[in-house]
Order: C-alpha cells, then sequence, then structure tokens
C-alpha cells in the first residue's frame, strides 16, 4: 500500500486490514467482510454509485468544454472508462450533446489485459500470469470492468495503447513542469500515449483532445521509488553526474575541451573529458564550431532542457 494513501486511512481512523499481493486479493477480501462483518461495501470496484460519481467527470467535461473529439484515460479495472462512456450516452439521449467522443484507453505496458484483448479483437481481458508495472493504480491483472470497458472502446470507435514505466515518469515530469500537476505514474500515462505512434497516426493535429489526469503523486510512492532507481543505476550514477557537471560549465558560456579540463581539475584525464564531449555531441546536447585549430563548443536548447530536468529531480530528491 502506497504510504500516503495509507496515511489518509489511519488519519480518518480506519481500521485496517491488509491482506494478499495484489488488487484483486484484496477485492475479494472486502466481499468477504461485507458479507461477514455486515459492513457497507465502499470498494469502488464493487459500488454501483461509484460508477455513478466517476460518471459525472463526462458532465462536467461537456459543461466546461464542450464535447472533445478524444478522451484518454488510463485503464486499471475499467471503471473509469465505462463510467465516462455511460455518461456520454446518457447525455446524448437526453438530447445535452449531438455527438460522442471516441474514448482512448492506456494501460501499462508490463500490465495491459484490456489494451492486450483490444489489440487480439476479443471481447475479454486477457489473462495475465505477472503484474509488471511500478504504476500501482493500473497494476490490475484481472480487471473487473474490462469486458466494459473493451464495449466502451469498441462502441465509441476508439481505441487501446500502452506505455512503459518509463514514459509514464517521463510524462510525470512534463506535467509538472508545465502545468503545476503533481500527478501520479498511472494517470500521467493519458500523456505519455500521445507520443505512441498508434496515437499520432489516427488522431489528426486540429483534434479537440481531453487527457485525463485521476491521482496526485503526492499519494503514491511510484515517483520516488522509480527515480531512486534511476539515481541507483550505473547510468544515473558517475558517468551523469560528470556529464552534468561538464554540461553546466557550457552552459555558462561558449568553451573549448582543454578550458572544461582545466576547469574540472584533476580529477580525470583530458582524453576522458574529450570522450564525454562526443557522448553529449552525439545525443544532441552540445555542439562544436571549428575555430582555427581547436572547437569551440556551445550548448542546445536540448541541452538546457536536460539541465532543467536535472533540477527538477533534485527538488524531488
Amino acid at each position: 500500500v502506497d504510504m500516503g494513501k495509507l496515511a489518509q486511512m489511519l488519519m480518518y481512523d480506519a481500521k485496517i486490514v491488509q491482506t494478499g499481493d495484489s488488487i484483486e486479493e484484496a477485492i475479494k477480501r472486502a466481499r468477504e467482510l461485507e458479507h461477514e462483518m455486515g459492513w457497507y461495501q465502499a470498494t469502488t470496484e464493487l459500488n454501483p454509485l461509484s460508477i455513478e460519481g466517476l460518471k459525472t467527470i463526462s458532465y462536467e467535461l461537456v459543461e466546461q468544454n464542450g464535447v472533445p473529439d478524444y478522451v484518454i484515460l488510463a485503464m486499471g479495472s475499467g471503471a473509469t472508462i465505462h463510467s465516462l462512456w455511460k455518461g456520454f450516452k446518457e447525455m446524448e439521449q437526453l438530447g445535452i450533446i449531438d455527438h460522442k467522443p471516441r474514448m482512448i484507453g492506456v494501460q501499462a505496458e508490463g500490465c495491459s489485459p484490456i489494451t492486450q484483448a483490444y489489440d487480439k479483437g476479443t471481447d475479454t481481458p486477457i489473462k495475465l500470469k505477472k503484474r509488471e508495472t511500478e504504476a500501482s493504480a493500473i497494476r490490475v491483472a484481472e480487471p473487473i470492468y474490462g469486458k466494459l470497458a473493451l464495449e466502451a472502446l469498441k462502441e465509441s470507435n476508439g481505441f487501446a495503447v500502452s506505455v512503459t514505466d518509463n514514459e509514464m515518469l517521463e510524462a510525470g515530469m512534463e506535467i509538472a513542469r508545465n502545468e503545476g500537476i503533481f500527478a501520479e505514474p498511472a494517470s500521467s500515462a493519458p500523456v505519455a500515449s500521445l507520443q505512441h505512434k498508434m496515437v499520432q497516426d489516427r488522431i489528426d493535429q486540429d483534434a479537440k483532445i481531453v487527457c485525463l489526469v485521476t491521482s496526485s503523486g503526492l499519494k503514491t510512492d511510484d515517483i520516488l521509488r522509480n527515480i531512486t532507481k534511476r539515481k541507483k543505476s550505473p547510468r544515473l550514477g558517475s558517468r551523469l553526474a560528470t556529464k552534468e557537471r561538464i554540461l553546466r560549465i557550457i552552459n555558462q558560456g561558449s568553451t573549448y575541451g582543454y578550458a572544461i579540463w582545466k576547469n574540472l581539475g584533476s580529477d580525470m584525464t583530458i582524453g576522458a573529458v574529450y570522450q564525454h564531449l562526443t557522448d553529449l555531441e552525439k545525443k544532441g546536447l552540445i555542439k562544436s564550431t571549428q575555430m582555427g585549430k581547436r572547437k569551440e563548443l556551445e550548448i542546445t536548447e536540448r541541452g538546457k532542457r536536460a539541465l532543467e530536468a536535472l533540477d527538477d529531480l533534485q527538488v524531488l530528491l
């Protein structure tokens, strides 16, 4: 359980019952406790009022901005896409709108039973043995609303795609930088999908798109775990630290290899510095111009964005 979500439960004096290793096992136990203890069933996947509540999102979208051409949202149990599609159908029946948007469902690449079913053309989610994603909110191998989610995709003439954990994390950083919203990885999946080839091929550039961001990153451990893994990996170790130092030197103004080596001190050989410079230029982070016998080095816009991203990571850590 994510510590942020557990903290909320404890603050409201909830009775915590932890069981199993997956959402499915927890839901099964919640169903049993309803009958054993006579408790009210508030679990989203088991309470029809949850669907009615989620459905109002579609009404709010129409009220605020009219009918979009596409609504892109993450899929775990499938409840959200089913609920919104239910709302759009109701509004059309009531004469509030004269057409409905196409629905695009997004799942994690390592746990995508609905997307795989869509790709295979079946109306039942594919049974998975593993749930390989850090995005806990959509780590659902047996989606209760899976059939209804596939129905929403089919009826709306929409489609489903999957994205990697890394793509979700990067999209989350973009959302935070550009919109000031700290979204959990699962909620960043719709924005991550905009880079997907299928999405770019099938959606016109002037289409009106809504990406639904459903939950705050403050509630989840997903982001911190992913950033920590990156920090500990070899590519984000000493090599990245050196490249960052070199980038920051070049960012201060155009310079050349020997001057950078002198600036770094005796930490490494001049050959190692030039190897780093070659790597940075290949990645498009710096550019060189031949000035007489030496190459003048400048940082590119991409290099500046890389430094900004590193600054953001330091704030999060």
